[in-house]
């Protein structure tokens, strides 16, 4: 059985309720940093690049991009170009973890929901090693605001289990980063965050 996590002392509540409370002001942060910066796809390119440079030939997943998200597009087109396997998530159920499925250009797509676009059946389930995880906001530990379904925790809890060694890398503009952002018991940190800018330095995550 989950537990419930402790109220925050200084608010009263607990870190769902304060997440959620912050969505509606993550999303307009990121969509003023998207339109002050359409080519960070572009930009990504070369710090995704030097991020796996220690891993040639990795699984690496990513996502198709909703909204005014990073564009992760052309960094998994460039690793996709080096020899890398690539894939995307796929949804099982709520409280489930990602599956993912193998990508390539020109791979058939299906509608994935929310705007987003996922590999049909026929695409090969693969393991990634390297994840490029989306996020709606980020701190300096590497925690990361998700959208509240908990899919990349569970995700990388299953993951990290399963491979000590798996990297999970958030994408995102380095206006999204926020100083206070709650944290709950089962929330799992990215190993790093990178932006349009490059790498974002990240303090030692409690817990």
């Amino acid at each position: 059985m989950a537990e419930t996590p402790a109220p925050d002392p200084a608010s009263g509540q607990d870190p769902a309720s304060r997440k959620k409370a912050l969505r509606k002001q993550a999303k307009h942060q990121r969509a003023e940093a998207a339109a002050a910066h359409p080519d960070a796809g572009e930009r990504l390119v070369a710090h995704v690049l030097a991020m796996v440079a220690d891993r040639p030939g990795a699984t690496v997943s990513a996502y198709w991009p909703m909204g005014d998200e990073i564009d992760p597009r052309p960094a998994i087109t460039a690793l996709y170009e080096r020899g890398h396997t690539i894939g995307l998530p796929v949804m099982q159920g709520a409280d489930t973890p990602l599956v993912f499925r193998q990508w390539w250009p020109d791979a058939p797509l299906a509608d994935g929901g929310f705007g987003t676009r996922m590999p049909t059946e026929a695409a090969p389930v693969v393991t990634p090693e390297v994840l490029l995880v989306p996020l709606l906001a980020f701190n300096g530990a590497g925690y990361r605001l998700g959208y509240g379904g908990g899919f990349y925790d569970r995700t990388l809890e299953k993951l990290r289990g399963e491979n000590p060694a798996t990297l999970a890398v958030g994408l995102a503009y380095s206006g999204q980063r926020v100083d206070d952002l709650p944290v709950g018991p089962y929330d799992q940190p990215l190993d790093a965050i990178v932006t349009e800018i490059g790498p974002m330095p990240l303090r030692q995550a409690e817990g």
